[in-house]
């Protein structure tokens, strides 16, 4: 698979941001493919390549029913030759990201909560003694997934105060943390869990560092756990769209916007910072919402 990418990086401009003296920019990762969307791409970058360094050509992952890895890695399998199943976690239930996954000709299986837990259990027992089969983990994490986000960092043309990133696995975070660090940045990193009681991610961040690195996480934008959403949050992102012309997606990036928009608000950046907000794809899961 080709893995150049087109991903540029675009001003926001907005009354908020002129009164409080700053400059928003926007990393729009969400058009560098329509479906292997974003962060998706990165995380996967090295995954396949180990996959057929290794000699597997069967990708076995794990998700949720909106699971934007599981369309992702759907579509990167059927560009890439790779046969493709996944463990999708709850009752057997039908969307459109499920059906597009289906398209790209992944096999899902439907496994209860409990049995989703463990999943390097659930991989051992069904496709333990298949030498073919490559194990991918929830959301793609692993130090190839980090390794791939952190070339984020490598395509900036110019530093900023700030980076945010929305979080569900912690891999991307972690990721853009050692590209500024392998640059020796003096950016700041924040990242916007979209869990309820989402701390764990702390530690999940701390395994896929190459050295210590500080961030700031901000637990209070879930609204309402992973997938939930509400009347203001869809509000914020008709009118963030409708003004910019990007779109937005209710499970990650909105909540990460609305944290940006809210936290400049309440005066928690310095006159003339310079912000840059990861736009990490993810827009088929405005079908569920809208």
């Amino acid at each position: 698979m080709d893995f150049n990418i087109y991903s540029p990086v675009e001003e926001i401009h907005h009354p908020l941001f002129a009164e409080k003296h700053i400059s928003v920019f926007m990393k729009r990762d969400d058009m560098i493919h329509p479906f292997i969307s974003g962060n998706k791409w990165r995380k996967l970058k090295y995954l396949l390549e180990a996959a057929k360094t290794q000699g597997k050509d069967h990708l076995v992952t794990f998700g949720g029913a909106w699971s934007n890895h599981l369309l992702a890695t759907a579509c990167a399998a059927a560009k890439s030759g790779f046969k493709r199943t996944a463990f999708v976690r709850g009752e057997n239930v039908s969307n459109p990201l499920l059906s597009l996954s289906r398209m790209f000709g992944m096999e899902l299986r439907f496994v209860d909560r409990e049995s989703y837990r463990d999943k390097q259990k659930l991989f051992a027992e069904n496709y333990g003694n298949d030498l073919r089969a490559f194990f991918i983990d929830e959301g793609g994490a692993s130090d190839e997934a980090a390794k791939g986000c952190a070339e984020l960092i490598d395509e900036l043309e110019e530093e900023y105060s700030h980076i945010f990133c929305a979080s569900g696995t912690g891999t991307t975070a972690a990721g853009i943390l050692n590209g500024i660090t392998n640059h020796r940045l003096q950016t700041q990193l924040h990242t916007v869990p979209v869990l309820k009681n989402a701390s764990f991610i702390e530690e999940e961040i701390g395994k896929y560092l190459l050295r210590p690195a500080k961030f700031i996480l901000h637990l209070d934008y879930h609204f309402g756990g992973y997938a939930k959403t509400n009347p203001e949050l869809l509000s914020f992102m008709q009118a963030f769209s409708s003004s910019t012309g990007i779109l937005l997606d209710p499970v990650y990036t909105g909540k990460l916007v609305y944290a940006v928009f809210d936290l400049v608000k309440k005066d928690a950046f310095k006159s003339g910072d310079k912000i840059l907000i990861i736009h990490s794809g993810g827009l088929v899961g405005l079908l569920g919402k809208i």
